[in-house]
């Protein structure tokens, strides 16, 4: 796609000269470094697309691919250069957005070329009532300057405090190295002991050391728990501990034995072979796709209509 960028004066593009280079003024159009020496020899020059009247010393490389970022960008930073005041320059919230608003409306007139003349006159006529304000404001420092500056003298300091830790502990070490190696010459040259024995004895004095100087870590805060026994904090487990079921005999599963008070009721694979499916209406291909089965609903009517056929009732409860 940055091949396809060109100079819209020479049509010179970014594939035929891979140091092309766009720079844009005022107005937005963008010309490369060589239109810009023929154009504005004499320091000042017109547009070659719109003939704004242009300075040389004004044009500035061009970073988004469209121009019109470009002047907008611009125009932004020339006008918040003015309009500058803050929230706690106005009694309400409401004037503070009509503010804004009113500053948006000027940054799109004069990036779209909307009233640019009457434009430009209201902006002059701001930066003459409030001078004072303008040049207060400007040495004004925001809430969120100031929040960033702080984090950014902490970090610092903090680097820096980290930098002179390692290297006190680089030279601490490097120090105890040499202290062990002159121990261990010594041990050797003044010793009567095995030379095998003294480094065996000098290892172990240097693991010793090491496992002492180790920062001991804090123990873990006890943990609490839901009433479900789930732990509360980070690295919790999500799922409750099993319940512990005390030892028995395994479940076995006893069918459960009704009686209807009538007659005995056909069987789940009776119901076709005995012609009873035949007064159930036919089956969806959409219902047997949900697991519809005409069984079921045929069977429940069966239950239910035999139900009670016997029951008698007694004669002297009322």
């Amino acid at each position: 796609m940055e091949d396809d960028v060109s100079c819209p004066r020479c049509k010179t593009t970014r594939y035929r000269n891979p140091s092309l280079k766009l720079y844009v003024n005022v107005c937005g159009h963008p010309l490369c470094d060589n239109c810009i020496d023929l154009l504005f020899v004499k320091g000042s020059g017109n547009c070659n697309q719109c003939g704004i009247n242009l300075r040389r010393t004004n044009f500035r490389l061009q970073l988004f691919e469209d121009s019109y970022i470009e002047k907008e960008v611009d125009i932004r930073k020339r006008i918040l250069k003015d309009y500058n005041k803050l929230e706690d320059d106005f009694e309400s919230l409401d004037d503070y957005n009509n503010y804004l608003e009113e500053v948006e409306t000027i940054i799109y007139n004069l990036a779209n070329n909307i009233d640019v003349d009457s434009t430009k006159r209201k902006v002059e006529q701001y930066k003459k009532e409030n001078q004072e304000q303008i040049m207060k404001n400007r040495a004004k420092i925001s809430k969120d300057t100031e929040l960033i500056e702080e984090l950014l003298e902490k970090e610092t300091a903090y680097s820096s405090w980290r930098m002179k830790v390692v290297a006190n502990e680089d030279t601490e070490s490097s120090k105890a190295k040499i202290r062990r190696k002159e121990e261990l010459v010594d041990d050797l040259m003044y010793s009567d002991a095995p030379a095998s024995q003294i480094l065996m004895n000098h290892e172990r004095k240097i693991k010793s050391q090491e496992s002492d100087q180790q920062p001991k870590q804090m123990p873990p805060k006890p943990a609490s728990y839901f009433s479900t026994g789930i732990k509360v904090g980070k690295g919790s487990n999500t799922f409750a501990p099993l319940p512990t079921v005390p030892e028995s005999e395994p479940f076995k599963y006893v069918s459960s034995n009704l009686d209807f008070m009538g007659p005995k009721c056909p069987e789940y694979d009776e119901l076709e072979s005995d012609g009873y499916l035949l007064h159930i209406r036919n089956v969806d291909p959409r219902e047997k796709a949900g697991g519809f089965l005409p069984q079921y609903p045929c069977l429940r009517a069966l239950q239910e209509s035999f139900c009670g056929l016997y029951c008698k009732l007694d004669e002297n409860k009322t």
